[in-house]
């Protein structure tokens, strides 16, 4: 496990933040308030952990103290840190699925060594659910920690909280959200507002929208919104939108897919470039060590050969703008050797041939591999399979569209992991979120497309 760093207390800045987001589960409202006892222990002192007060506040507020605590002990300051002052008041009721998004803020330093911090905890409608300050003993000097087990802080979408803190200097993404009449998809757009990920431009039935949004308490008042009749016409709109330049992304409401992915790549009024459109899943597993990357597994059903060495460079290309150099492509089968019986074991040879020609560039590729040799290094010793990619792949290339949806789908749904998606290939990256994803979910999928789109400016001669 990675140990991190403390902040001492003269490395501290009055008015630098944390930020955490959590999902609130049903495990959390038992657990939560065992870890905020857990983050207390050596850090609070012992006089404020055993008043009346502390204690009635722990068990009425257990969400609230165990995830402020986690940001200061785990986080600002970190290891050795003390508190000896700290009031919290929860404002809103929460439930389990709620997304807290907890920002701790140092606002006064003084010279005996002491640190004030406020924390806010909204939730995904915007809705303060908890305030609460602290008065805390920062450390002196670095010590270096294990982080929280993750039985007691099980933070989903971890790495999706990294690239959004990546974004903090980014100009948010001008994005035409298509047809948002659901609670959902108005949910993901206005909190990526919130988090400066995206200007919200939003595309569909207005009555609907409003409707939608006076159901869902959600205000969406200084938004723009371009009215059409209905779902199809919304998609022509906002594709229309994005090939003006009037939008520079656009992001998938409560309609279809195939709705959106015509519009997408009409010949004569799309957003087609010279590259094959196709579709990434940025997989958050808490088990596997590496950020993950599936495609095709949203776009095309049954890619031919030349269709794959573009759904490769794509995928290539975004996971280097996201910062993973020389990404490791693992071509998906059910063998790992070559079978004229089956053809995805063919195109994975002719793949990485294509790529000693140059064919393919930017990453490794190997396969065929099966899917325990390309993300275990102890399955592909114990098959003798030598190569740079087995046991630590980046990029999961699929055989095609239902195999790459059944694996995504199977490691949200059965290993605990987050999955947010972006289409790539276009003019303009498409966040093609699900209704049933959740707010984080959402929110990776900004972050990878507003990261994307800012680093092709950069490539632009």
């Amino acid at each position: 496990m990675t140990r991190i760093e403390n902040r001492p207390f003269d490395t501290i800045k009055v008015g630098e933040e944390e930020r955490l987001v959590h999902v609130l589960t049903n495990e959390d409202f038992s657990a939560l308030a065992a870890q905020a006892a857990s983050f207390g222990a050596g850090a609070v002192d012992p006089e404020v952990a055993a008043s009346p007060t502390y204690a009635a506040d722990a068990a009425q507020n257990g969400w609230a103290s165990a995830l402020m605590s986690a940001l200061i002990a785990g986080r600002l300051p970190g290891a050795g840190s003390k508190v000896v002052r700290q009031s919290i008041e929860a404002s809103a009721a929460v439930a389990p699925g709620d997304v807290m998004t907890v920002v701790a803020r140092v606002m006064a330093k003084a010279p005996n060594g002491r640190v004030t911090i406020e924390a806010r905890a909204t939730n995904q409608r915007g809705e303060l659910a908890m305030a609460g300050s602290a008065e805390i003993v920062a450390p002196k000097k670095t010590i270096a920690a294990e982080p929280p087990e993750e039985h007691f802080v099980r933070e989903k979408g971890r790495r999706y909280r990294t690239l959004i803190a990546r974004t903090r200097d980014l100009k948010a993404l001008k994005t035409a959200v298509v047809h948002p009449v659901d609670e959902a998809s108005l949910i993901g757009a206005i909190e990526a507002a919130r988090e400066d990920l995206m200007e919200p431009v939003l595309v569909g039935p207005e009555a609907k929208i409003r409707r939608a949004a006076d159901a869902a308490k959600i205000d969406i008042a200084g938004y723009p919104i371009v009215t059409t009749e209905h779902s199809h016409a919304a998609a022509e709109k906002a594709v229309a939108m994005a090939r003006a330049g009037e939008v520079e992304g656009l992001m998938k409401g409560a309609l279809h897919t195939d709705e959106l992915m015509r519009a997408v790549v009409a010949a004569e009024t799309g957003l087609r470039t010279a590259r094959r459109i196709s579709h990434v899943f940025a997989i958050d597993a808490p088990t596997y060590p590496r950020a993950l990357f599936i495609t095709d597994a949203a776009v095309n059903i049954y890619p031919s050969l030349l269709d794959k060495r573009d759904i490769v460079q794509n995928a290539i290309e975004l996971v280097l703008a996201l910062g993973i150099a020389t990404p490791r492509v693992a071509i998906l089968s059910a063998v790992e050797t070559v079978s004229p019986d089956i053809r995805s074991t063919v195109d994975a040879a002719a793949l990485c041939k294509m790529a000693d020609r140059g064919q393919i560039v930017g990453g490794i590729l190997d396969g065929p591999l099966a899917f325990d040799n390309a993300v275990s290094l102890e399955a592909a010793r114990t098959k003798g399979i030598v190569s740079p990619v087995a046991g630590q792949a980046d990029i999961l290339l699929v055989p095609d569209l239902e195999a790459g949806n059944m694996l995504a789908k199977q490691l949200v749904y059965l290993a605990e992991a987050e999955m947010a998606g972006i289409v790539l290939g276009a003019r303009v990256p498409i966040m093609l979120t699900s209704r049933a994803d959740n707010t984080i979910a959402r929110l990776g999928s900004c972050a990878i497309a507003l990261i994307l789109a800012r680093h092709r400016e950069t490539q632009t001669p």
